[in-house]
């Protein structure tokens, strides 16, 4: 199987690494600084070029991108460690609406276009890492619907414009479109490692129309974030990339006793181990793009993320104090893959899946 981009792919990878050129610590200082973490400015071009409708079928308006397109874009991304919210807030939202909506529903353009933003508020104080609501209930009322729990760790919802809440119903897990000042909802906004902002959010008799629920299964969410976690894998891959790149370029030129440490054998040895888990995240990306099974893109994921992650503190080690602030490059590179690696499951629950599907296949 070839697993090379194609001329489409490269040419668009061109364009979207262009817009992404600025990304530097000067450039997420100043987006993180606007409200909510996200600059709608940029956030319009970014939409301009197509970036937020790529996972958006072609019969709605979208790109109708492939997988591979988004892992293509997604490396972009992590190379030039940027903090645009593009997988959070405009991959997984419109994954989610763009098949959970009417085709005519105004929100599907209006998040394709980049005129709005929406956040998924997945995950609850007591489920760490579980997707399917627990505490959250939609229950059902005169006119609708009835939303009342706990939401934690959404990101990019004090800028969002709409939220995707999961809550149990009568006929159980289903997604419901709130607008994010709708009455009952109460956001409370936190910043996380790497900058971006998060929320808790309370729903409190939060009313909904009818027509709020996405018309979803569940099987069909659970698909989105399979996508989402694919999309993570490739950013990761991107940082590692980054991390190992400024770090080799650090120990080439940094002198001590006369000579670059690079020339150090000691250095050498761990640079080419560093080197091993690059190649190794690369090789855990195509088999999972290759694959396409959830449980096996959740492993590979984790393999993503400890490789990143080792990458990460050598990068880190080899710099000295100054890898872990905010001064250089390797330190916002570092903190996000942290982010990452945590974000729709940790490593460890990662592999537990994983290692659950193939206790199925051997039996």
């Amino acid at each position: 199987m070839n697993f090379d981009y194609d001329e489409s792919q490269l040419l668009f990878r061109a364009s979207v690494e262009r817009f992404l050129e600025g990304s530097d610590i000067a450039a997420r200082k100043a987006q993180r600084a606007h409200p909510g973490g996200i600059d709608r400015t940029r956030w319009q071009t970014m939409a301009d070029l197509g970036l937020a409708a790529m996972a958006l079928g072609e019969d709605r308006g979208g790109l109708g991108s492939s997988l591979l397109d988004l892992v293509a874009v997604g490396e972009s991304f992590g190379q030039r460690i940027s903090s645009d919210n593009w997988l959070e807030n405009a991959v997984l939202p419109l994954l989610l609406a763009g098949s959970g909506l009417a085709e005519a529903h105004p929100l599907i353009a209006a998040l394709a276009s980049g005129e709005a933003i929406a956040a998924l508020a997945l995950f609850e104080p007591e489920g760490r890492h579980v997707t399917i609501p627990r505490s959250t209930t939609a229950k059902t009322s005169a006119q609708g619907y009835l939303l009342s729990g706990d939401k934690s760790f959404v990101l990019g919802a004090m800028a969002a414009d709409w939220l995707l809440v999961s809550a149990l119903s009568d006929s159980g897990p289903a997604l419901f479109l709130i607008a994010a000042d709708a009455p009952g909802v109460f956001r409370k906004g936190y910043r996380v490692i790497d900058g971006n902002e998060a929320a808790e959010i309370a729903l409190r008799q939060c009313h909904v129309p009818a027509e709020a629920q996405l018309s979803l299964d569940w099987d069909a969410v659970e698909h989105a974030l399979t996508t989402a976690r694919l999309v993570a894998a490739a950013e990761m891959t991107g940082l590692a990339q980054r991390l190992f790149d400024d770090t080799l370029g650090y120990v080439r030129q940094r002198e001590q006793f006369g000579q670059p440490i690079g020339r150090f054998q000691a250095i050498q040895h761990r640079m080419v181990e560093a080197y091993a888990l690059v190649d190794q995240a690369k090789s855990a990306l195509i088999a999972a793009v290759t694959s396409g099974r959830a449980d096996d893109i959740a492993g590979m994921k984790a393999i993503v993320a400890e490789c990143a992650l080792g990458i990460g503190r050598e990068a880190v080690q080899l710099h000295g104090g100054m890898g872990t602030t905010d001064e250089l490059e390797i330190g916002h590179a570092h903190k996000r893959v942290l982010l990452l690696s945590q974000w729709l499951g940790d490593p460890a629950s990662g592999l537990d899946a994983y290692a659950r599907d193939d206790a199925r296949v051997a039996a």
